[in-house]
């Protein structure tokens, strides 16, 4: 695989955000993350998106690390309430969009031969009503 962009990846912090996360729904955690639903955390999750568009249409790339990391908690808090919930896990979400990712860029991971980003586009767009149509995405 070609260069990544994370050259030391970062297992161990991954691991212990995954582990406070955990720890902050748990018996001995916080009564508040303990309340928390899938749904009453969809206007806090909208305002974190909204404060990494802004941080990006500031170009403060400082707060947009702060506001990626707010993000980054979200989706591990959502996934921690449906992992709870027996629904799924973040192997799961983890592999799933990396199969998706896979699937779209058969150009990358495939044979497709490509000319440009509007045929790129095009074959992603194609790719994801396909996918909508068989009940993939």
């Amino acid at each position: 695989m070609n260069e990544n962009i994370i050259k030391n990846p970062p297992t161990d912090a991954f691991a212990e955000l995954i582990e406070v996360v955990a720890h902050l729904r748990s018996e001995n955690g916080c009564e508040w993350d303990r309340q928390q639903t899938l749904k009453s955390m969809r206007p806090h999750l909208l305002e974190e998106a909204q404060e990494v568009v802004e941080a990006i249409d500031n170009e403060d790339h400082e707060h947009l690390c702060e506001e990626l990391g707010d993000l980054l908690l979200h989706v591990l808090f959502l996934t921690q309430i449906a992992y709870e919930q027996d629904e799924f896990n973040l192997k799961r979400v983890i592999k799933g969009i990396t199969s998706k990712l896979k699937r779209r860029h058969p150009h990358v991971f495939g044979d497709l031969e490509v000319e440009n980003t509007e045929e790129i586009l095009a074959n992603w767009e194609r790719i994801k009503q396909a996918e909508k149509n068989d009940g993939k995405s």
